[in-house]
C-alpha cells in the first residue's frame, strides 16, 4: 500500500499555511515528518484525517483517491484528548466500537493491548489518577486497539521514562514489521532516526527537505571527515591545520573532542591522511562524517 500526498494547499483567513505539500510513504515503512512548531505538521495531518479540506491537491492510495473511511487509522494527536474522569477500559472500549468494532472485539482488543502495554491493572481506574507516561500509553492502546492499517503517530514518546519508551519502541518496529503505513512526526529525532527509512521536513508549509535518511545523511556528509590527534587538544589540532592545511580543507564544526573537516573538491582523503603523517601527528580518529538528523534538519531549518 503506497500513500500519495500531491501539491496539498490550504489558507485560513486568506493566509496560506501549505504551500504544496508533497510526499508519499508505503507499507512496511515509516516517514518522519518533521518541522517546527507552526511549521504546518498538524495541519498536514488534519488534512490527511479529513477533519478538512485542502484547497488543492490531492491525496491517493494505491494510485486512488483517498477517502479515510474506508481505512482503519491509529490517529496519536500531540494534544491528547481522552476523558480524565472516565475508566482505562471503559473508553478504550466505547472508541474502539465507535471506530466498528463489536462490543466483543472491542473488549477482547482493549484487553490484548493493556496487557501488550503492561497497564492491566490500571483497567477500571479513571484515566486522571494515572501518572503522565501510563496516561501516554493509554492513549497508545487506543489508538491501536482497532489493528489499524494506517498509523500516525505525532509526539509519541512525550512523558515516558526510559522503560517506557522502550516498549513503545518495540510496539512501533512492530507495526512496521506487520507491514503497516507508519508516519511518525517527533522533535525527539534519535527515535526518528532509529525507525524511519523516509523523511519529509516541512518548514513554514513546504517541504525542505525529503527522500531516504540514508542518502540524505550521505549527502550532507560528503567531503566531509572526522579528525582527532592523540598527542594534541582540540585547539592546537585546529591551529595546525588553519596554518599547514588551508588549502586542502576547511573546518566546518569544532566539536569537543573532533573536527569536522569539508575537503576541497581537487583533494582526496589519501592525500590529506599522508600530509597529516607527514606533520607526525599521532592520529586518533580520521574517517567519514556522517550528520546526526538533527544536524540536518537544523541546517535546512534553522533561522538564518
Amino acid at each position: 500500500m503506497k500513500l500519495e500526498v500531491k501539491n496539498i494547499r490550504k489558507s485560513f483567513s486568506g493566509n496560506e499555511v501549505l504551500h504544496g505539500i508533497s510526499f508519499s510513504v508505503e507499507s512496511g515503512k515509516a516517514l518522519g515528518l518533521l518541522g517546527r512548531n507552526g511549521a504546518g505538521k498538524t495541519t498536514t495531518i488534519r488534512i490527511l484525517m479529513d477533519v478538512f479540506k485542502a484547497d488543492s491537491g490531492e491525496i491517493l492510495i494505491n494510485d486512488k483517491k483517498f477517502n479515510p473511511m474506508d481505512y482503519q487509522i491509529g490517529y496519536l494527536p500531540e494534544e491528547r484528548g481522552l476523558y480524565p474522569k472516565k475508566k482505562v477500559a471503559e473508553q478504550i472500549i466505547y472508541l474502539a466500537q465507535l471506530r466498528g468494532m463489536s462490543a466483543k472485539e472491542a473488549k477482547g482488543s482493549t484487553k490484548i493491548w493493556l496487557e501488550r502495554l503492561g497497564i492491566t491493572e490500571y483497567t477500571n481506574r479513571t484515566l486522571d489518577s494515572l501518572s503522565k507516561g501510563n496516561q501516554q500509553k493509554v492513549q497508545l492502546a487506543q489508538t491501536l486497539v482497532c489493528n489499524p492499517e494506517i498509523v500516525i503517530l505525532d509526539e509519541p514518546f512525550s512523558g515516558l521514562d526510559p522503560v517506557n519508551s522502550q516498549v513503545l519502541k518495540d510496539t512501533v518496529r512492530d507495526l512496521i514489521n506487520q507491514n503497516k503505513l507508519v508516519i511518525f512526526s517527533s522533535h525527539q529525532m534519535s527515535y526518528v532516526e532509529e525507525f524511519c527509512e523516509e523523511i519529509a521536513i516541512i518548514n513554514k508549509g513546504e517541504i525542505v527537505l525529503s527522500g531516504s535518511l540514508k542518502n540524505i545523511k550521505k549527502e550532507f556528509g560528503r567531503n566531509r571527515l572526522i579528525l582527532s590527534a592523540n598527542d594534541l587538544s582540540i585547539d592546537n589540532l585546529k591551529s595546525i591545520l588553519d596554518n599547514k592545511f588551508k588549502h586542502l580543507v576547511s573546518i566546518n564544526e569544532v566539536k569537543r573532542d573532533y573536527l569536522v573537516l569539508e575537503l576541497f573538491e581537487n583533494i582526496t582523503k589519501k592525500e590529506l591522511l599522508e600530509k597529516l603523517l607527514k606533520e607526525d601527528i599521532d592520529i586518533a580518529k580520521f574517517s567519514m562524517y556522517e550528520p546526526g538528523l538533527e544536524d540536518i534538519f537544523v541546517k535546512k531549518v534553522g533561522e538564518k
